[in-house]
């Protein structure tokens, strides 16, 4: 569940709203275990959500770097040849 995280800091563009977003929903529900909370748990578990995606933008903006920023094209191909070579897929 937590591999579907990526590195979002020191990007050109910056990470957006939704992908920050879309890592706090993975994060927490692998705290909580859930993939789909009950309707009892859907308003702390979306609250929850939104609490992790504000300090998430919160770090990533406090956050600073002398490296160059990474380009995205670039580190999808990077992640493709691990996984190919990973699973032997050719």
């Amino acid at each position: 569940m937590c591999r579907n995280i990526r590195t979002l800091f020191n990007f050109d563009p910056p990470a957006t709203d939704e992908e920050v977003h879309d890592a706090a929903l993975q994060f927490v529900r692998k705290l909580s275990g859930f993939t789909r909370p009950s309707a009892a748990n859907l308003e702390p578990f979306e609250r929850a959500v939104e609490q992790v995606s504000a300090v998430a933008r919160e770090l990533l903006v406090s956050l600073t770097t002398n490296a160059e920023p990474k380009n995205r094209d670039v580190e999808r191909q990077k992640a493709s040849t691990r996984s190919r070579r990973r699973f032997g897929v050719k």
